[in-house]
């Protein structure tokens, strides 16, 4: 089915009314990580709004979350934003009293650039746990930033390229499509490599069903006119079916936040119901941002040589059937077995098996399947081995990217898990200097 909405540059710039850039001030200094310490990056980024911003969040559930989230979770809960600061190669998380002044002055520093209130600047930090902020540097980034700042497509992609630390690329997106025959706009940002399985809520409590799970950082923009209410709950829903729905490695990250702006610049016509038809519209471009950017970050994972989406149907409820392919997605036998590109699917039965999900044994059924393809190779079938030639299975789970399909046969409960193999690289990047 043809989409109503069509891929256009720009970014966090794309939508009207919204600035951006990206700065180098040293703050990947010696002691950051392999992912940051890789001389002269740009290391600090601003996404600007013109007029004043409806704003939403969502952020990591982790109990131990970094000072920049502390910070900015209340911000976003106010009706009004104007601007995100963010900077790459320290997470300023586990700083104590030091870490909560830094990030308050680096808001501060920002809305005192920008002329704005000090209220509506988020702060957003990613890198090395436990290192102070090297604040004069800080200081003069958030300086060169502002000055920096432009609608140019450039200054979107130097905003993207700030945010990274172990990413090897830029992550980004842009939408178009129209709301009462006028266009607007939705544009997004993000980073993540590893440390990636978030969890993330609107207030960073952790709801008794979210799964107990990156840094992910992301930043979108949109010229919709829209309340809060709505905009929250249209995020809510698109993270719920994307960022919350990936793993690279099962680590939850302490900064893990999800920011969107609306500042209603297009001229469109306002959203004003859940039902309504535009509302419906924003619903389903704002998922596919929230989706593609997703799925870049697990074909960017650390040490990524395959993508894998697995596909788990047949669970009592959806949480059994979100748990038991989670258990699948981060196996490490499971996910080693891929990135050799054997079809094991014994690992896959032990992780269903160790699962809290019910699962019996003589029902269940795995098998292995082409992306954009409805045809799918069983290797198990009720429990039992198939005929299925280990060859054609290997030509499948071989490919840079799959599915795997698995039915519990117990109810109608399923979920959809976008993750990845375990490969050496991976273990070489992340076991210290």
């Amino acid at each position: 089915m043809k989409s109503f909405f069509h891929s256009i540059d720009g970014s966090v710039v794309a939508p009207k009314g919204f600035k951006a850039s990206g700065v180098f001030c040293d703050i990947k200094r010696l002691g950051t990580g392999k992912g940051s310490n890789k001389g002269r990056k740009l290391d600090l980024a601003m996404v600007a709004s013109d007029a004043p911003a409806v704003v939403a969040g969502m952020f990591t559930t982790n109990q131990v979350c970094a000072a920049p989230v502390k910070v900015s979770v209340p911000r976003a809960a106010l009706k009004r934003s104007r601007a995100i600061v963010a900077n790459s190669g320290n997470a300023n998380a586990c700083t104590g009293a030091q870490g909560m002044k830094d990030a308050i002055e680096m808001g501060a520093l920002t809305a005192k650039e920008l002329g704005v209130g000090e209220e509506e600047v988020l702060i957003c930090s990613t890198g090395r746990i436990g290192l102070n902020l090297p604040m004069e540097n800080v200081r003069n980034g958030i300086r060169l930033a502002a000055g920096a700042l432009s609608h140019d497509a450039t200054s979107a992609h130097n905003a993207a390229e700030a945010i990274m630390t172990s990413d090897s690329v830029t992550k980004e997106v842009a939408v178009e499509f129209k709301i009462g025959g006028s266009p607007v706009r939705i544009g997004g940002i993000c980073k993540g490599a590893g440390m990636i399985e978030p969890g993330m809520s609107p207030t960073g409590s952790r709801p008794a069903t979210m799964p107990l799970h990156a840094t992910m950082l992301c930043f979108v923009t949109t010229d919709v006119a829209i309340s809060k209410t709505l905009l929250q709950r249209a995020l809510k829903q698109a993270v719920a079916l994307s960022f919350n729905r990936i793993t690279v490695d099962g680590d939850m990250s302490t900064n893990d936040s999800v920011i969107v702006l609306a500042n209603g610049q297009s001229g469109a016509a306002r959203i004003r119901s859940s039902s309504s038809p535009d509302f419906i519209r924003f619903q389903e471009a704002l998922n596919h941002v929230c989706l593609d950017l997703a799925k870049k970050i697990v074909a960017d994972g650390e040490g990524v040589t395959r993508k894998v989406t697995v596909f788990l149907n047949g669970a009592r409820t959806h949480k059994e059937a979100d748990a038991a392919a989670r258990c699948v997605a981060n196996s490490e036998l499971v996910k080693t077995s891929w990135y050799g590109g054997d079809p094991n699917w014994g690992r896959v039965m032990d992780a269903l098996g160790y699962s809290p999900s019910k699962v019996v044994e003589e029902k269940v059924d795995i098998g292995y399947r082409i992306p954009g393809s409805r045809k799918v190779l069983f290797a198990l079938k009720k429990g039992r081995p198939t005929r299925t030639p280990i060859e054609d299975l290997r030509k499948i789970s071989g490919a840079e990217e799959f599915e795997i399909v698995i039915n519990l046969n117990l109810g109608k409960g399923e979920a959809i898990i976008y993750t990845c193999d375990l490969s050496e690289e991976y273990v070489d990047f992340n076991k210290g200097e």
